[in-house]
């Protein structure tokens, strides 16, 4: 038994060798076979527009209200994700599972809440 752990370890310390030989391999070809152009030129820095060159910023600037929206949205999809696993094994998970996913809503419905609560979920500016 203690040559078959051995092995093991030895096969996961060669994956992880050979994966750090071949990062260092890949990374020192790349820079010797890579381009080198020391001269600036502007128009291989711009994205290319059928020819023509772009107008304005291209940076847009999002309101918070955005990221808070995102925010929300991974943190429903994920009590989504949680539900439907639940679902699927609802008949082994037996009362308790039940009384389990309860909680788990109510927990994340006073979430919802409280959001609403605090005006969290508004797109208005409060006018005072």
């Amino acid at each position: 038994m203690t040559a078959e752990i051995s092995a093991q370890y030895w096969a996961f310390a060669i994956f992880i060798i050979s994966a750090i030989i071949l990062c260092v391999l890949i990374l020192t070809l790349s820079f010797l076979l890579g381009e080198r152009k020391h001269i600036k030129v502007y128009s291989r820095d711009l994205p290319f527009e059928s020819g023509i060159n772009p107008v304005g910023n291209p940076k847009l600037h999002l309101s918070a209200k955005f990221y808070l929206i995102a925010i929300f949205f991974v943190l429903f999809d994920i009590e989504a994700f949680y539900l439907y696993a639940w679902s699927s094994v609802i008949r082994e998970a037996g009362w308790l599972g039940f009384y389990e996913a309860i909680i788990f809503v109510s927990v994340l419905l006073s979430g919802l809440v409280y959001l609403v609560r605090i005006g969290a979920l508004k797109w208005t500016p409060n006018h005072s």
